[in-house]
């Protein structure tokens, strides 16, 4: 139980840390990061805001002026701690919306000592994303398939800068992708950070609709599982979002926080 409590501590409090290619600027009111080579909101994003009501609009301005000077796009990330307490109707007032209808995702952890067998899929394989370029742009267009539905190979908005984020993921300690494939075609990706014992925070977990149903995204998880197990890490904290939470609930997750995004 203390294993867990302090897993979910971990999940509830860190806070992005500078990385290659990820700029962060720490205030008293509020966290900027800033990720030029992935130029979405989500990477890009304002979030740990503990602001007064009269310095709301000089916290979202500040931020955006900051991000605009790298023609960067921004989120705002919202916790239970956020303030002002009613700073969602604040956001709302300014023109901003939330994501997913208002949906919030889920800070959700599993234990390292969890157990999670993979689904068996004929023909899967799961590589190294980082292995090489081809590897790692396999892995882009497998997300971009999912979450964007952009066809698997089709140009992206993101394709000029995909070497520099290709270094900037090897450079980064800790980082760590997965590429699924399923006869040797990509069918899923996600990535993850292992952040020392504390926990291993992953993200970005996707498959392609054909390869839907199959047990996929199970075998990703797991392997991710295994990925923070032999790095020593308490466990893996991952935001689920409306789609992900009921997934990673049923491969053993719980929610122990939440945070909701604003456009």
């Amino acid at each position: 139980m203390a294993a867990f409590s302090q897993l979910a501590e971990f999940a509830r409090s860190y806070r992005q840390r500078p990385a290659p290619g990820v700029e962060v600027v720490a205030t008293p009111r509020y966290q900027l990061q800033l990720v030029p080579d992935f130029p979405i909101p989500g990477p890009n994003n304002v979030s740990w805001i503990r602001c007064t009501e009269a310095e709301v609009e000089d916290v979202i301005s500040e931020a955006r002026a900051t991000a605009a000077a790298q023609n960067l796009p921004l989120a705002f990330i919202l916790d239970p701690d956020s303030r002002p307490p009613d700073l969602s109707r604040r956001l709302l007032a300014l023109g901003l919306t939330p994501d997913d209808d208002g949906d919030k995702n889920a800070v959700m952890v599993l234990p390292a000592t969890a157990r999670l067998e993979p689904a068996h899929v004929d023909g899967l394989v799961i590589r190294d994303g980082l292995a090489d370029l081809e590897s790692f742009t396999a892995a882009e267009r497998v997300a971009a398939e999912a979450f964007e539905s952009v066809p698997f190979g089709e140009p992206m908005d993101i394709d000029a800068q995909r070497e520099r984020r290709f270094a900037n993921h090897r450079a980064t300690p800790g980082r760590r992708m997965v590429l699924a494939t399923v006869d040797g075609e990509p069918a899923g990706s996600g990535s993850m950070t292992v952040l020392g014992p504390d926990g291993a925070m992953m993200n970005g977990g996707a498959v392609r609709p054909k390869f839907r149903a199959r047990g996929v995204y199970r075998a990703m998880v797991a392997a991710r599982l295994q990925i923070a197990r032999d790095a020593g890490t308490a466990g893996l904290i991952v935001w689920g979002g409306h789609m992900s939470r009921p997934i990673l609930a049923g491969l053993g997750f719980e929610a122990v926080s939440w945070r909701q995004f604003y456009r």
